[in-house]
């Protein structure tokens, strides 16, 4: 309650993620495996759609994260101990016939084990990459090799490196020990054996359960909105509702961004409800032949679609700090200073260029001069490192070998090794360029952390540098050469 009335004589509106900075900054330090959260917590994982979901139904999916619940392998829980960060629980069919999986927070988000693996720039090799390495690593249990030594096929996939495919949404309330203590006493006791239904047991209905356990009757199902079927949405809305009813128990919104690369972006996430509604060839006869039934429908309907779980959402950045989001105008200046940057470096297509990229591909038109060339870098970088080999570093950062002819360079894909590792600053600077490029993208950049902006063109002028004086160098032993 302190730090509530600290918020509103601030002038920040109470209820929102404004709210207890200091607390925020702790829950994320333990969303990127920093330090374990100093008190217990339950955090509603919201993620948008991607795919044939995004696609059609729309509805995403949901999970929960405990901070002070671990486990001893995916389906046995236990307390947390020193430095440990807690597991995500969720709810998927057909994984070696359990109904709940447990995967501690870092390799659920990223498919890593430490923050400082997760890679700047991903595409879809590279993400199957990491998924396999972990798997392989923890996960054989689950979904082991097939008769030929290949990776399995399967729903194992969506609990490892989410981040890669969706944007999450973050709701967190307060729990405490004993609660936590008894959860894992119940689901340990229990038989863990698949129940999945998509109406009655679906993902959304295990979080729920979960989170009824700590709070009960704080989430429930809606009969109009959803159509009874309990979806991510309505039970995230549910918890904001409750948590705005309950300010003791010190809750928080936050925003998780999809890793920026040449992977879809997820898309808004809806309720049963909302699919139905959006098509206008299904809400006009049921409003024409039921005009009371359609009516009460479409009322529910935009109440429903009020939700917006990205308003005012506080940003995660990779440094375990909260952000607001990023303005346009600070869009504008951040796309401004990588433009000069680039222009000042001259930076065509690399030496070690692995793309067979046509340029009619890449120049379809964009709505503007930025879009286009944004599609080109990413497009281009994306042939890079399709093309190359990847592999891990002695510290078990990802990186690529690009190939091009005879010749090769060792690419750094994180931001500890990009520098250290890298063998082409020019090659790691267009990788930067293409992750900047993405992430100052006009239909997403309120979804980025300017602090993650402002780090990466540091680096980005950093690896500038790097490259200009490599070329100097090169060109001095060239003409020494000559003499």
């Amino acid at each position: 309650m302190r730090m509530r009335a600290l918020v509103k004589s601030s002038g920040l509106r109470v209820g929102t993620p404004w709210i207890a900075c200091w607390r925020l900054c702790a829950v994320l330090l333990v969303c990127l495996g920093s330090v374990r959260n100093a008190r217990a917590a339950a955090t509603l994982l919201l993620e948008e759609p991607y795919s044939y979901d995004g696609s059609f139904a729309g509805t995403g999916h949901v999970a929960v994260y405990l901070s002070n619940v671990c486990s001893s392998t995916p389906v046995i829980l236990r307390p947390c101990g020193d430095g440990e960060t807690g597991v995500v629980l969720s709810r998927y069919d057909g994984i070696a016939g359990y109904d709940w999986i447990a995967i501690p927070l870092i390799p659920y988000l990223y498919a890593v084990e430490k923050p400082e693996d997760v890679p700047l720039f991903a595409d879809t090799k590279l993400v199957a990459f990491l998924r396999d390495q972990y798997r392989r690593d923890y996960l054989e249990s689950l979904a082991p090799d097939r008769a030929d030594g290949g990776t399995p096929a399967g729903n194992w996939h969506e609990m490892v490196g989410s981040s890669y495919d969706r944007t999450i949404y973050g709701f967190e309330i307060e729990t405490t020990p004993e609660q936590d203590a008894r959860l894992i006493s119940k689901l340990n006791r229990e038989p863990n054996i698949q129940r999945y239904n998509f109406v009655k047991r679906n993902c959304a209905d295990f979080v729920r359960e979960v989170i009824n356990f700590y709070y009960p009757h704080a989430l429930h199902r809606s009969i109009i909105g959803d159509l009874g079927v309990t979806t991510p949405k309505q039970i995230a809305k549910m918890m904001v509702r409750y948590d705005h009813h309950h300010p003791e128990l010190e809750g928080a919104d936050f925003l998780l961004p999809q890793v920026p690369g040449a992977l879809r972006r997820s898309k808004p996430i809806h309720g049963v409800l909302e699919s139905v509604m959006a098509s206008k060839k299904y809400m006009l006869p049921i409003v024409v032949l039921h005009p009371y039934i359609g009516g009460g429908l479409l009322v529910e309907y935009f109440g429903h679609r009020r939700f917006d779980p990205s308003r005012n959402a506080l940003i995660m950045a990779s440094d375990s700090q909260l952000s607001a989001p990023m303005s346009r105008d600070q869009r504008q200046t951040f796309q401004s200073r990588m433009e000069e940057m680039s222009h000042d470096a001259l930076l065509d297509a690399p030496k070690l260029d692995a793309s067979k990229t046509d340029a009619s591909e890449i120049d379809a038109a964009k709505p503007d001069a930025a879009n286009e060339r944004k599609g080109k870098d990413v497009k281009a970088w994306n042939h890079v490192q399709a093309g190359a080999q990847l592999g891990l570093d002695a510290s078990g950062e990802p990186l690529l070998r690009v190939h091009s002819g005879d010749d090769s360079a060792l690419v750094g894909l994180t931001r500890t090794n990009i520098q250290s590792a890298s063998e082409s600053a020019e090659l790691a600077a267009r990788l930067m360029e293409a992750r900047l490029r993405q992430e100052l993208w006009t239909s997403s950049y309120h979804k980025v952390s300017p602090k993650d902006v402002e780090r990466d063109l540091t680096l980005f002028r950093q690896l500038i540098e790097q490259s200009a004086k490599a070329s100097s160098n090169a060109s001095a032993s060239a003409t020494a050469g000559l003499q």
